[in-house]
């Protein structure tokens, strides 16, 4: 029996103690989607179901051992980026997916479901600067494009104002996540010429957390398995879509996104 090595994905995040959300919902995604993931964590979080207690960095040096060990060695088809946490932990990831050759998604993450802060106010001039001009595809949510951009979008109509904000710091793609919005879901995918909106029907789910890492990561996944950007975020949305459907509660707050539901 011949066997091939499937496409490789690389997340550089936190960990979630609770396991929905962060490098644990990257990881059960890239399995789902048929792929390698490989991880870089770059902070440790408390959280569970009612909120994130605290969360520890790890030292700049061993956020660039990881990367420099399983990038020199074993190589990734694409890499997802996620909570960064310090200017300094940005600053490491900018500088050595700046010079590596694969797709980069962008989930610059700012805080948790439950409304907590994963990053320094401090270093999303760096995330602004240094990380989103590498970027394939950024994936801001709504408050990450105020915190951004300072621009705040209140209807469907604001999206294209948003994404063209979050294009101007430098991603090739922007993909602004709608679903905060009043109404039907709707996020808006463009590289400021071509437009794209994936609409889905608004589910009577309040277990929704790790939503956002589980979108990037397959958008990643699916990047690294040859799709081009619109394909990619086409098939992530109908993934996370299905997950949110079959989220279940978990603790005594917010329960996950179920990111096997294709095999169940």
């Amino acid at each position: 029996m011949t066997v091939s090595t499937p496409p490789r994905v690389l997340t550089v995040a936190g960990s979630d103690s609770g396991g929905g959300a962060g490098i644990q919902a990257d990881l059960k995604t890239m399995l789902a989607m048929g792929v390698h993931g490989m991880s870089v964590i770059a902070a440790v979080t408390a959280q569970n179901s009612l909120g994130v207690q605290g969360y520890w960095e790890l030292p700049p040096e061993a956020v660039r051992a990881q990367l420099d060990s399983v990038l020199g060695d074993i190589g990734a088809q694409a890499v997802k980026t996620g909570m960064l946490a310090s200017p300094a932990l940005v600053e490491i990831v900018a500088d050595v997916l700046g010079g590596y050759a694969a797709p980069v998604v962008v989930d610059p993450v700012g805080v948790s479901k439950h409304g907590d802060s994963l990053l320094a106010p401090e270093a999303v001039e760096t995330l602004r600067t240094r990380l989103l001009p590498l970027a394939a595809v950024a994936t801001p949510n709504l408050w990450e494009v105020e915190q951004l951009t300072s621009v705040k979008v209140e209807d469907e109509e604001g999206l294209r104002r948003a994404a063209d904000a979050v294009l101007e710091l430098g991603p090739t793609w922007a993909l602004i996540k709608g679903g905060h919005l009043p109404g039907a879901p709707v996020d808006l995918l463009t590289d400021g010429t071509s437009e794209y909106r994936f609409a889905a029907e608004r589910l009577d789910n309040r277990h929704t957390h790790g939503t956002g890492c589980t979108l990037a990561s397959a958008i990643a996944s699916r990047l690294a398995l040859g799709d081009d950007v619109p394909a990619a975020v086409g098939k992530a949305k109908e993934y996370v879509t299905g997950a949110i459907a079959r989220g279940f509660p978990l603790g005594a707050g917010i329960g996950p996104v179920d990111h096997a539901w294709p095999w169940r």
